[in-house]
């Protein structure tokens, strides 16, 4: 297929949700992404599978790198797009379609971009880490993410986000001794004893830290229970699955330490875990964006990448068209002018 950069960035919008990009399934529209910016001759393209990088190289003081996902989490009956009450519908209108039609936008126009500019358009963030493009890109090509801010595009209302919640599985595990049900005095009900997981849980007060002047709202929340054996044996073993969302003052190793001093006299095996970032809204690259872009910033309540530039050293942010909350939903959409205004406030921003 081919991509009309010329077109408004609503009409490009509608031409991305109606190309499938499922995760995994992303590499017809990374091909045309790529055939696109290649018609660019300001831009020098490098391809890592279905991730694509685009770079102005103009010796400028500062370079800012802008960020999105070509994938979506599986369609829901709405592809192909459609526009009714100045709405635009579809699988990843909102997550993130309308960013990146921001970005491809943006590489058309800026030709002489006041700030050296990275476009990074990368493949596998809806599903789990080890299939990130953006964290493939780290390992094979940490060059091409070398800047002074990264700009994730992902959906923030038009408001800036700063920075983003760190997560964390664990599983907690309830002991108990096996008997048969009908002798079940001889036994210990692993099951009834997570109910005083499940205490833990209903009790738990989240904190609600200010980092770097943004307001943070943590949460401790089981997420599964497995347990059982048959239906006439008392079980020895219940595992409640927990997810811990942490402000981004706190590392993955003093997240996990207070994971298991929550659950003292249980055994907490840590499964999964992703550091937050930082807002870095004092970097001088940073304020410049918060003042072409205006509003009063917010923290990012989630995980996105902005996480992977702060591993790397960038003051990274998120900025986009559309509500996050309609994310992945078979109502997903997204506003018209909020896009017309994502690009127009970073072209005056970048030109």
């Amino acid at each position: 297929m081919d991509l009309d950069l010329s077109r408004d960035a609503a009409a490009l919008t509608a031409a991305l949700v109606d190309v499938p990009s499922v995760s995994g399934d992303e590499q017809v529209l990374a091909d045309a992404v790529a055939g696109a910016l290649a018609t660019l001759p300001h831009l020098t393209i490098r391809r890592d599978g279905n991730a694509v990088v685009a770079r102005t190289d103009l010796g400028r003081p500062q370079r800012v790198i802008l960020a999105g996902h070509l994938d979506t989490v599986p369609i829901a009956g709405n592809v192909p797009s459609r526009t009714e009450g100045g709405l635009l519908y579809g699988c990843g209108s909102c997550d993130m379609k309308s960013g990146v039609a921001v970005q491809l936008r943006l590489a058309r126009q800026l030709a002489e971009p006041s700030r050296d500019v990275t476009y990074v358009f990368y493949d596998g963030e809806e599903v789990e880490a080890e299939r990130n493009g953006l964290l493939r890109l780290v390992r094979n090509a940490p060059e091409l993410l070398v800047g002074d801010l990264a700009v994730m595009l992902e959906p923030t209302g038009g408001l800036i986000e700063g920075g983003c919640q760190g997560t964390m599985r664990a599983e907690v595990t309830a002991h108990g001794a096996r008997a048969h049900s009908a002798r079940s005095w001889r036994g210990r009900n692993a099951i009834h004893r997570a109910g005083d997981v499940i205490d833990v849980l209903r009790s738990y007060r989240p904190r609600e830290p200010e980092v770097d002047g943004l307001v943070y709202h943590e949460g401790l929340n089981a997420v599964g229970i497995a347990g059982g054996v048959a239906g006439n044996v008392i079980p020895d073993e219940c595992v409640v699955t927990v997810n811990y969302r942490f402000a981004p003052d706190r590392t993955v190793e003093q997240a996990a330490e207070h994971v298991r001093a929550v659950f003292g006299g249980f055994d907490v095996e840590i499964t999964d875990a992703a550091p937050g970032a930082r807002p870095g809204l004092t970097d001088q690259a940073a304020a410049s964006l918060l003042t072409a872009v205006g509003g009063t910033p917010r923290a990012k309540m989630g995980w996105t990448d902005v996480a992977r530039f702060a591993m790397l050293g960038l003051p990274a942010v998120n900025y986009g068209p559309g509500d996050p909350e309609v994310a992945h939903s078979v109502g997903e959409h997204v506003p018209l002018a909020q896009i017309a205004e994502c690009e127009a406030r970073l072209l005056s921003w970048l030109s």
